[in-house]
């Protein structure tokens, strides 16, 4: 149950080894050999810090916004369905978790001329000298710093949780620690952020005040909320008195809440996942360690119900490529993976993981590639996942011979593991951006995060080569 940011102060970048400068990376070389940094098994001595290798990724950004912000959405946009080349632009919507309640408020922000460099999986030839950062195995994408835009909103209270509607991405709902849920238009702020080239923005443009167009309450705050992928407008939220409500759009901007809840959890339900294949069925997970599938033309109990970890389960992931896979993530750091087809045979576990020792946070699949997730956890840990790896030493024999690898990487690392960034302090929430393959963003209490890791192009085509 790990969410709320404790004691949140003004965000403010630090300039340490990881991250220098606004998407920045250091490009010394360290004096002593590298050492790959694990979390809760190495300790730093006094007078060391941790180093990024900038070689580790395609793109790698910091900002933020002013205040933290638990949660936040990205929204799709109308700049291409598939997009590979740098720079890139993106639009987000987040919500704040100020000192003070009145402080509060959303903010809907552009973060254009995000540059990066596209490189080979395997280099064509060695790069003996660490800090080259444009050899001829890559290619740069844009130049220059990113430039963020931003607009505020007025909010009552803190943010817990926010999403946008994928069908109309102008259109977002918020969970308030006031036990509000509220949606918003958000359509002129969008069209001026679009219209908009020049004006920059770090976090201190004036607040509007602008009415929701439609605010429910529920007996308690709450964090579990989510759109329809099917049905526009349909919206279910949960909150921390184990209550379910279910959304019913009428028009474009009007809803009737269902006020009498979906009641099966004996706790707090902490996230919710529409099916990505059936109009009518979600699923719920709880601080009672369970997860359960329900269909809204059923009654207002579970079909189904799964005791899913030992502790409570804070978050879940419905794979909207392969529809039968659930992933759910526990406050004692571990993930599981379950096949929805098996529940009837009793255990439908098919992967376990135990390699985060906190609370997990955050957990989404890949919308490019159904067998990969990303996982956040309150060990300042971002790790990416392919389910479909096995450990196959020749080939990384092979690979370190034409990379000439000098890192000592730990040997009990699982080969599912793909990628660990660090670097953030306090992580809350991550999405993949569902029109840029291989594209992250994760929020934190010092701020958000852009980073593209260089060894999950399996989805992008192949740069143009001679």
């Amino acid at each position: 149950m790990v969410r709320s940011i404790k004691n949140p102060k003004k965000a403010k970048r630090k300039n340490k080894g990881s991250k220098k400068g606004e998407g920045s990376s250091s490009n010394e070389v360290p004096s002593q050999p590298a050492k790959v940094w694990q979390p809760g098994v190495d300790k730093l001595e006094e007078g060391e810090e941790l180093q990024c290798d900038p070689s580790a990724y395609n793109s790698l950004h910091a900002f933020h916004i002013g205040w933290p912000c638990l949660s936040f959405d990205i929204l799709r946009d109308s700049l291409g369905l598939v997009r590979t080349e740098f720079p890139h632009t993106v639009y987000c919507v987040a919500g704040t978790q100020a000192e003070k309640a009145s402080w509060n408020s959303i903010g809907i922000f552009k973060i254009s001329n995000v540059s990066g460099k596209r490189r080979a999986l395997v280099p064509k030839k060695t790069n003996t000298d660490a800090s080259d950062m444009d050899s001829d195995n890559e290619e740069n994408g844009g130049s220059g710093t990113p430039v963020l835009q931003l607009r505020k909103v007025s909010h009552d209270g803190g943010v817990n949780r926010i999403r946008a509607m994928a069908q109309n991405p102008h259109i977002c709902a918020s969970w308030a620690d006031t036990g509000h849920v509220q949606i918003w238009d958000f359509s002129s702020q969008l069209n001026a952020l679009a219209e908009s080239e020049k004006d920059i923005s770090n976090g201190d443009s004036n607040v509007s005040n602008q009415a929701p167009l439609i605010k429910f309450g529920h007996k308690d705050e709450g964090f579990a909320i989510d759109w329809s992928p099917l049905v526009p407008g349909r919206l279910i939220s949960g909150d921390c008195k184990n209550c379910i409500h279910v959304w019913e759009p009428t028009s474009g901007s009007t809803w009737n809440v269902d006020k009498t809840p979906f009641v099966g959890h004996t706790a707090s339900v902490e996230d919710l996942q529409w099916s990505p294949t059936e109009p009518y069925v979600f699923a719920s997970c709880s601080v009672d360690g369970n997860i359960a599938i329900w269909d809204i033309r059923t009654g207002k109990s579970p079909a189904a119900c799964i005791k899913a970890h030992k502790a409570d389960v804070n978050v879940i992931s419905w794979n909207r490529l392969a529809s039968c896979m659930m992933a759910s993530g526990s406050d004692d750091g571990t993930f599981s993976i379950r096949d929805l087809r098996m529940l009837k045979d009793g255990d439908a576990v098919v992967a376990h993981f135990e390699y985060h020792k906190h609370p997990i946070t955050s957990i989404e699949w890949s919308p490019h590639e159904s067998s990969t997730l990303a996982v956040s956890s309150s060990d300042n840990q971002l790790t990416i996942w392919d389910l479909s790896l096995e450990r196959d030493e020749e080939e990384e024999a092979e690979f370190k011979a034409k990379t000439e690898e000098r890192v000592d990487a730990p040997a009990d690392l699982p080969p599912q593991l793909l990628f660990v960034h660090q670097g953030q302090k306090d992580l809350k929430e991550l999405h993949w951006h569902t029109q840029i393959p291989g594209m992250l963003i994760c929020t934190a209490a010092d701020g958000f995060n852009i980073l593209m890791p260089s060894n999950i192009e399996t989805a992008l085509p192949p740069a143009n080569e001679a």
